[in-house]
């Protein structure tokens, strides 16, 4: 969410498998889409750049990949036309339509279309009640790599009240249950955000391909929180 390439050079050697850098929510410009996938890249990094564009569009799209991502997030999937857009802008021709101009990415990516369609990946995001219903013909689209469910915005189009809402909880894990099953069937990756590790494991465990683990303000706010709570207690208040 933040805009920090140091903080993504720290956090890349630690042993994730990515970062996802968030220009739907996140404090992103370009710059900023541009320089953490730099960090990313460090000497001893574990992980690779992902990136959640702003909208489901060819420019947007393009320029996350060209900037060097691995793969790109794409938000508010509705309908299975909406996962060929999407494809569509990621692959270059003659199976998409995605502008050749690779810059950055052809340092690590191709930089012929060949190799930019085996290592780069498009994954489409299941967040509202149109992606839930037409989620089986979604993961069916050709060319698309995996879906990635948003768990709030999904949350609130099965019909809770706010993004954690509790009453909502049994229709929200059998939304997830004919997610992952749709995926699986359609032979594509499933991945989740979570808002902690013991989230992330437990969705891993049930059959997510991969899983998100907060993010880094939320981790910002959790240490510092859990420092100067001992800093109080192990002292004068």
């Amino acid at each position: 969410m933040l805009d920090s390439p140091v903080a993504a050079e720290r956090l890349a050697r630690l042993g994730y498998g990515y970062l996802a850098f968030d220009a739907q929510h996140g404090l992103f410009g370009y710059q900023g889409l541009l320089n953490n996938p730099i960090a990313t890249d460090t000497r001893g990094s574990t992980a690779v750049g992902m990136v959640r564009v702003e909208a489901n569009d060819p420019t947007y799209i393009g320029r996350a990949l060209d900037a060097g991502a691995a793969a790109v997030i794409v938000p508010l999937v509705d309908t299975a036309q909406d996962a060929a857009d999407a494809v569509a802008a990621v692959r270059s021709p003659p199976y998409g339509r995605r502008s050749y101009g690779p810059m950055r990415a052809q340092l690590r990516i191709g930089p012929d279309p060949a190799d930019t369609h085996e290592q780069t990946a498009v994954l489409a995001m299941i967040e509202t009640a149109g992606g839930l219903a037409d989620v089986e013909e979604i993961c069916a689209v050709p060319g698309l790599d995996g879906i990635y469910v948003g768990p709030s915005d999904l949350r609130l189009a099965i019909g809770g009240r706010t993004s954690t809402d509790p009453d909502v909880a049994d229709a929200f894990e059998q939304a997830l249950t004919r997610i992952r099953t749709a995926a699986a069937t359609a032979g594509i990756a499933a991945g989740i955000h979570n808002g902690d590790g013991v989230s992330a494991a437990r969705r891993l465990d049930e059959g997510f391909t991969f899983a998100s683990v907060a993010a880094d303000v939320v981790h910002l706010q959790q240490i510092a929180a859990t420092h100067l709570d001992a800093a109080r207690k192990g002292g004068r208040a």
